[in-house]
């Protein structure tokens, strides 16, 4: 018998690798707990992480705030926008009586072609898609409420609209760099990128509010659930101090220097509020659309342009010397040219006038004055003192955003010279108008604001509203007297004598000061070719109510000057300024006035009256045959209208106190034959025989 074999089966364990395996089984046990209990796992929170996989949060935009002009018209404003949106999925239609979504593909492409402007075939191939939901782009977005509404009457299945908005600007190109712009985001917010619209965007933003709700594994909301729900705080609505009225003239004026000026670089101009530094209009050239954004300059040359000013820096020279009380506007001095050390200072007319006074310098612009008045009046940090004080060298404060200081810095004498006829240093416009409302203001500077009032929308509360603001106390009442005549000689001396005679305009009593700097071209040196031309006005002259400041770069000066007088008339009727306001005539009344040619005299006149014109009447028969102005023309109670009648007898009626402008119309008119002497206003006239003719001689002279 065989023995039997023993067979034993040994299981070898690999003890490294078992307590391994034991190892890492413990280690996720340890993590499955500490994940369990844990409420914060690599800086994650894990309860909101939990949340946020289940939560759904929808922001609910709040209205952006309307900007107005300070008579309450719309600058800038919310608008809905829609944009188009096709279901496509059959899913959508389930348990509906009616399909929700595009059944024909070929009918919903064919009727839609023609109001999105989108070619058939791309539509077909957007509703083509497998997709739940298509975009009609770009034909279908930001589209209006009236193609919305012609959509939805073609009563197509499975159309739909996504409302949003977008920012909206009624007037177009109008007062732009003040407003600026603010665009759509693709979260569906709007944010200000330039002007007031970026300097005040978080209160015209307001507070967004929001939805937020649990949902299940489809996105849909899980029924009788929480919800949190935050109301949006809508954006406050602003008012400017912009009057749309005077900001139209200003654009019109603007447009026509455009036209005619083919290399005009750019212009603008600004009106202000003499009495309280408020700014009613302001307008550059080039300009943009905010709605299309064709911008070619992102910066506001009210505030970031800075330049040299030119001649209208030394009504504030002449100012800091009279202020010291040591300025002698008697004093001759000789004009033409004068040595400072090495260099020399030219008149605009480098022959000069000769011997002439400090007072008559000013009038004619003279560089030469200021290089007297330097030697003789004021030190360099006198004047730079000065400057300083009117605000010049630093920002004004105005809520406008990317404001520039200017620079105000001169060592040499030469310089300092230079630096009193403006020419060295920078400048900005509304560092101008800051500095004239010294003049307007018995001295004392106000600081310019735009900002008449921002109201809560939701409440109609005001929580803040812009005023009249002093700064400094920068001349007594001598000096601005003073001033104020030596402005009036530039406006109402006769053309020989002066600068800005073109400014005399009958009724407004303009008065200012005219400048002209040279730039700096590529090489560093100062080019004939190429200027600056700027203005400062005030009107009337003593008890002012309009700053003018306007300065062009490239253009001609009658350019700037007949843009200039049509604005100063307009705005004046306007505003119903005018210097002989507190006469008789206390009532500003103004009428379009009709071809009166050919009617009834006194029908004529009953009209005229009804409106309040009184007009001039030539002669005693019942006919007009001839009037001044022509038809269309706006006139105001203030203005001249002369009416000639058939039966004229060459009478005169009293002519004193007319303008220039009317004397020459009442001489066209009658066919006179007249001999002007003078500028201003008529201050006596004779009529007498000259070889066997009779002339008209009228004399004129400015007022003081």
């Amino acid at each position: 018998m065989k023995k039997r074999q023993k067979i034993t089966n040994r299981v070898v364990m690999n003890m490294p690798i078992i307590f391994t395996c034991l190892f890492l089984i413990l280690l996720i046990i340890v993590r499955i707990i500490y994940l369990s209990i844990s409420t914060e796992i690599d800086g994650i929170n894990t309860k909101e992480l939990k949340n946020k996989r289940n939560t759904q949060k929808e922001v609910t935009y709040a209205n952006r705030g309307t900007i107005y002009d300070s008579t309450g018209e719309v600058l800038a404003q919310n608008v809905a926008s829609y944009t188009v949106i096709a279901y496509l999925d059959e899913s959508r239609s389930e348990n509906s009586e009616k399909p929700l979504h595009v059944v024909d593909i070929q009918d919903t492409a064919n009727k839609l072609s023609p109001v999105l402007n989108m070619s058939v075939e791309e539509l077909v191939r957007l509703l083509s898609k497998d997709v739940y939901q298509v975009e009609l782009g770009p034909g279908g977005r930001g589209i209006n409420e009236i193609k919305k509404e012609e959509i939805e009457n073609l009563k197509l299945p499975g159309i739909d609209f996504v409302q949003s908005y977008k920012r909206y600007y009624p007037n177009g190109d109008f007062a732009s760099y003040i407003l600026g712009y603010a665009k759509s985001l693709e979260d569906g917010s709007i944010t200000g990128e330039m002007g007031l619209e970026s300097e005040f965007n978080d209160e015209l933003s307001g507070t967004d509010g929001y939805l937020e709700y649990q949902k299940d594994l489809m996105g849909y909301k899980i029924p009788n659930t929480p919800e949190v729900k935050k109301d949006p705080e809508n954006g406050n609505d602003i008012y400017l101090t912009i009057d749309s009225n005077i900001q139209l003239l200003l654009e019109q004026a603007l447009i026509k220097v455009a036209e005619d000026e083919k290399d005009l670089e750019w212009a603008t101009i600004t009106v202000a509020d003499a009495k309280t530094g408020a700014i009613l209009a302001s307008s550059s050239r080039p300009s943009f659309n905010p709605n299309t954004r064709d911008i070619t300059s992102y910066l506001n040359p009210l505030v970031s342009y800075e330049f040299e000013p030119g001649s209208t820096m030394k009504i504030f020279t002449y100012m800091a010397a009279i202020e010291k009380g040591v300025y002698d506007g008697n004093k001759k001095y000789k004009s033409g040219n004068v040595e400072v050390e090495e260099d020399t200072v030219h008149d605009w007319n480098k022959q000069g006038w000769g011997e002439i006074t400090l007072d008559q310098g000013f009038a004619l612009s003279s560089n030469t004055a200021i290089a007297d008045i330097m030697n003789n009046y004021l030190s360099k940090q006198e004047l730079e003192n000065y400057f300083k004080l009117l605000g010049f060298g630093k920002k004004t404060g105005i809520t406008l955003p990317n404001e520039v200081t200017g620079q105000i810095r001169f060592t040499y004498p030469i310089e300092i010279v230079n630096a009193g006829f403006g020419q060295g240093i920078t400048t900005t416009p509304i560092q101008h108008i800051q500095a004239l409302t010294s003049i307007t203001n018995n001295g004392t500077t106000l600081r310019p604001y735009i900002i008449e009032k921002i109201i809560d929308s939701d409440t109609g509360e005001i929580i803040y509203k812009g005023s009249k603001k002093e700064l400094e106390k920068v001349a007594n009442t001598e000096t601005i007297t003073k001033i104020k005549d030596l402005m009036e000689n530039v406006t109402h001396n006769d053309p020989s004598a002066c600068t800005g005679y073109m400014y005399n305009i009958e009724g407004y009593d303009v008065i200012g000061k005219t400048g002209t700097a040279q730039t700096v071209d590529e090489t560093g040196n100062y080019s004939e070719d190429t200027t600056v031309k700027s203005v400062s006005l005030i009107f009337p002259k003593d008890d002012p109510e309009i700053i003018i400041y306007a300065a062009y770069k490239n253009t001609s000066s009658n350019s700037l000057t007949t843009s200039m007088q049509s604005l100063i008339e307009d705005i004046g009727k306007y505003m119903e300024v005018n210097a002989d306001k507190n006469s008789n005539n206390t009532e500003f009344n103004t009428i379009k006035i009709e071809n009166y040619i050919g009617d009834d005299k006194n029908t004529v006149i009953t009209k005229l009256n009804e409106n309040g014109i009184n007009p001039i009447l030539l002669g005693n028969g019942n006919k007009i045959i001839k009037q001044y102005p022509l038809s269309g023309v706006k006139v105001s109670n203030y203005d001249k209208l002369f009416l000639l009648t058939d039966s004229y007898d060459g009478s005169i009626p009293d002519i004193n106190g007319y303008s220039k402008k009317d004397v020459i119309e009442f001489c066209n008119l009658t066919e006179k034959n007249c001999k002007i002497n003078g500028n201003g206003y008529v201050i006596n006239y004779t009529e007498k025989e000259e070889e066997g003719t009779k002339v008209l001689e009228i004399n004129l002279e400015s007022k003081k």
